[in-house]
């Protein structure tokens, strides 16, 4: 039996991983780093750089393996511990099950949250109302709702193995790492992820809005690094009121992604318009 084999075998037992095994470079398995003595393992991943096309290939073999597959990215490139992955911090005990959640519900919450003026004493400074609503117009009334989904489906598949393709090309450190997930949404729950932590502690409310994306807009989780994520999009929108209910929903979900980024939602939503990729980082 070969190493990488065996290593499998800790993460899915009982799938066939043959075939799977003897695609991949040296590596180890990964435990987060204040597991017990009985902690299992949560994720196998590279010594080295991924190989171009094997994030492809393993994709392939998914629905065989139970293995999801992701480029993985440290902290920076000077890292030499390779954080959170070779570092081990990961806390799969603080994560809920992301069917625990209303995936509408969790986007509404992100909504208010982020989107409510007033300080610790709950007044609104009148500026910074202004500069709120001029952030969020057209949706000043409110929670425009989860945006509709688009016409056709699209080809998620495609869309996911061109994503890691181009991932690859521009970026030599990423290494590849395999989790027992049935979906990339759910690999992060299961790897017990803490990106987002300084925005939201639970990461099954990070994969229930995913899975619903998945669903909605065909979207692939293919790329994790500290606290950022990259995800391929099977159907995008294609119009601009689309797209500006979609970047709604982008706010709600990861309000960086516009409060320190462009700065509003009409800024921020002709950039989602047939975008294949979609980006997302937590302060």
């Amino acid at each position: 039996m070969t190493d990488a084999l065996h290593e499998l075998r800790h993460l899915r037992p009982y799938a066939d991983l043959t075939a799977v095994a003897a695609l991949l470079p040296a590596g180890r398995l990964v435990t987060p780093d204040d597991h017990d003595a009985d902690t299992a393992p949560v994720l196998w991943m590279s010594d080295g750089p991924a190989p171009l096309g094997l994030w492809e290939k393993l994709h392939r073999e998914h629905p065989n393996t139970g293995l999801w597959p992701l480029l993985l990215a440290p902290l920076s490139t000077t890292d030499a511990a390779f954080r959170p992955w070779g570092s081990g911090e990961l806390q799969p005990r603080d994560a809920g099950e992301p069917d625990w959640y209303d995936p509408a519900a969790l986007l509404r919450t992100g909504w208010e949250c982020s989107t409510t003026p007033g300080g610790e004493d709950g007044e609104a400074d009148p500026e910074e109302s202004a500069e709120l609503a001029e952030s969020i117009a057209p949706f000043t009334d409110g929670w425009p709702g989860t945006a509709p989904i688009p016409e056709g489906p699209g080809d998620p598949d495609r869309a996911a193995r061109a994503l890691a393709r181009e991932l690859l090309a521009n970026n030599a450190h990423l290494r590849i790492g395999l989790v027992p997930a049935a979906t990339g949404a759910e690999a992060l729950a299961a790897c017990g992820w803490t990106g987002p932590v300084n925005h939201e502690g639970d990461i099954a409310k990070v994969s229930a809005v995913l899975l619903d994306w998945e669903r909605r807009y065909g979207t692939r989780l293919v790329q994790v690094g500290f606290a950022d994520l990259e995800l391929s999009v099977g159907a995008p929108p294609e119009d601009d009121d689309l797209a500006l209910r979609i970047a709604a929903e982008h706010l709600a979900f990861c309000p960086d992604n516009i409060f320190q980024g462009v700065g509003t939602i009409a800024d921020y939503a002709p950039g989602l318009i047939n975008a294949e990729q979609w980006s997302f980082w937590w302060d």
